[in-house]
């Protein structure tokens, strides 16, 4: 009797916690996520090739295997699109030693130049025109965020949206994350 009662006891210290884990994960979601961005369901750019400002060819392949963030927005870029550019890039710099494995991406939807000033402040972002391409497409799948920092992973794949307003001290710490645990890029 005490032999089988040991028994039980034990066969319900291992199995319990096999239950336990089968529970929570079919029957139990957090409610919040770690994350910033929205994540999106990865979905891989067209492979076309575009045309820089500078005239040079730009194709997304050029900067696989590094982590990318795009705006799409015109060549006119009012304040609030001034300042989605210099969040991206202070997102960048705050990386310090990883900021070589982010590229940044400005694809003009229309077929203005933009002021050489602010050229020269975003140096080093690729900037492109876009205008009714397909890579555009791509990018504005949501009409209610025209004007999301989207990321690109590695892979070349479009998987995450950052809101139209966004926090740059989260998306930093988003990114400081990815840095941390990703082997990519």
């Amino acid at each position: 009797m005490k032999g089988r009662k040991i028994l039980i006891i034990l066969a319900a210290v291992c199995v319990l916690p096999l239950l336990a884990s089968y529970a929570m994960y079919f029957f139990w979601r957090p409610d919040s996520t770690v994350n910033y961005g929205q994540l999106l369901s990865p979905r891989p750019l067209p492979s076309e090739t575009l045309t820089a400002v500078d005239g040079k060819p730009f194709a997304f392949s050029a900067v696989k295997g590094r982590w990318t963030l795009v705006l799409a927005d015109g060549a006119g870029c009012d304040t609030k699109c001034e300042e989605l550019l210099y969040f991206i890039r202070q997102v960048r710099k705050a990386q310090g030693e990883h900021q070589e494995r982010i590229e940044r991406v400005w694809l003009l939807t229309d077929g203005a130049q933009p002021k050489p000033e602010l050229l020269s402040a975003i140096e080093g972002m690729h900037v492109v025109r876009a205008a009714g391409s397909a890579t555009l497409a791509a990018f504005a799948t949501d009409p209610a965020h025209p004007r999301a920092i989207h990321l690109v992973d590695p892979l070349g794949q479009v998987m995450m949206r950052y809101p139209d307003d966004p926090d740059p001290k989260k998306m930093i710490k988003d990114f400081q994350r990815l840095m941390k645990y990703s082997r990519l890029g």
